[in-house]
């Protein structure tokens, strides 16, 4: 066990001092009882002063062993019914761990706690004043690195990889190109899409016509000359030529064809099971390939390069965006009653579910480690937390004694004078 060693040293110097004064103060009784019993011829206020010691050493006493009886047995003798609390070490742990659940967990009594102390509106007027909003952000972007850094980067990695395979894998695609298609249908861009991707294959015949000849020459019969040969090429490449530049023609019939078989291809994306089906399993297909899984990872490493960059630069856009974002929540949770009582809620909300399944086992957590304290620990435990005001019960139970055997005594000597 460990404690507050500051603490301790402060309420062992207490207890130490307090029961000092007690014990002086039942040794001065007990000094002035004897030394008025050998007075010769005691008067009034002798005999007056030794009944007020004489009482005052008995309260004394008695307050002293009902003190000690608490914590051990009085002068080490086995009286019973003393030392009460190391007999009853696991009662009391029982007894705290009860007590704590019954008062301090109880769902009603911190759900009435919370509301009573609005921890919304405490919230929003803490970060309104200034700096507060600046200083969470830092040690949130503070802890940030090294929470990253604690796991280990390759499991991280794999988790990333993992987690977006996955999600990439239960995403729907076909609905979402068949969207996609009917956005630039409606707004004319695929027009321009598809004159570029044209234009570009245009120019990819154009750069290769002479691939194209030594392609065809090398699937024709050897019996077949080279001239027919170049010309069968260039008749094809023409006819390429011939096809897209009439689809570069909005007007023409191959054009419109081509635009009518794209929307034909937003409907089936969208609606057409089978259509879907194979752009699933296209999709399923692309994922994995190793390629694919390689480029996660890389992606991962770059965004973990980028975070931790940005992370360790004072004026990072992570810090700046997160104190904004703080600096801006405050006032605007300040301004809004009906957010500030649904947030309340929430943590009202939080605070039950937390309670409410752990109040019993934190309630017999704190006797289980009661349990497991030796009696010398928590006598010595309790001896300190409220040894030092039971010593004024000593010191008070003396003086009261002292004020009572006084009382006593005028009350003799009065009925005796009436009796004479």
């Amino acid at each position: 066990m460990s404690f507050d060693l500051d603490s301790d040293a402060g309420a062992r110097r207490a207890l130490y001092r307090n029961r000092a004064l007690a014990t002086g103060l039942l040794v001065l009784m007990a000094l002035l009882f004897v030394a008025l019993k050998f007075v010769p011829q005691p008067g009034f206020w002798v005999l007056l002063l030794r009944a007020a010691a004489e009482a005052a050493v008995v309260g004394a006493l008695a307050d002293w062993f009902a003190v000690t009886a608490l914590f051990r047995h009085p002068l080490g003798l086995p009286i019973p019914h003393t030392a009460i609390v190391p007999r009853n070490k696991d009662r009391i742990g029982d007894g705290l761990g009860r007590f704590v659940e019954r008062n301090f967990l109880d769902p009603d009594l911190v759900v009435a706690r919370l509301r009573a102390l609005d921890p919304a509106s405490r919230l929003a007027a803490w970060l309104a004043r200034p700096g507060n909003a600046e200083a969470v952000a830092d040690r949130l972007v503070a802890s940030l690195p090294g929470l990253i850094r604690s796991v280990e980067d390759r499991e991280l990695r794999n988790f990333f990889v993992q987690a977006q395979g996955e999600k990439l894998r239960s995403v729907e695609v076909a609905p979402l190109l068949g969207r996609v298609l009917d956005v630039l249908l409606a707004g004319g861009h695929h027009q321009t899409a598809i004159e570029r991707m044209v234009a570009a294959a245009l120019d990819y015949v154009e750069r290769n016509e002479g691939r194209l000849e030594a392609l065809v020459g090398e699937r024709s019969g050897w019996w077949i000359p080279r001239t027919v040969d170049r010309r069968m090429a260039k008749a094809v490449t023409q006819g390429v030529r011939d096809l897209l530049a009439e689809l570069l023609d909005p007007a023409s019939h191959a054009r419109i064809r081509l635009e009518m078989a794209v929307e034909e291809l937003a409907t089936d994306l969208r609606s057409d099971p089978a259509m879907r089906a194979k752009v699933e399993a296209a999709k399923r297909q692309l994922l994995e390939q190793p390629e694919i899984q390689a480029w996660l990872g890389r992606l991962w490493d770059e965004m973990r390069g980028a975070i931790l960059a940005d992370l360790g630069a004072p004026d990072g856009r992570m810090r700046a965006a997160a104190a904004a974002a703080l600096r801006s929540f405050g006032p605007s949770l300040e301004a809004d009653p009906v957010m500030r009582t649904r947030l309340n809620v929430a943590v009202e909300a939080l605070a039950v579910r937390m309670v409410v399944p752990w109040r019993r086992g934190i309630g017999r957590f704190i006797s289980d480690v009661v349990r497991s304290w030796d009696a010398r620990t928590v006598t010595e435990r309790l001896e300190l937390a409220v040894g030092s005001d039971l010593q004024y019960v000593r010191i008070s139970g003396t003086l009261v004694a002292a004020l009572v055997g006084t009382g006593l005594f005028l009350v003799n000597a009065a009925l005796e004078r009436g009796s004479l």
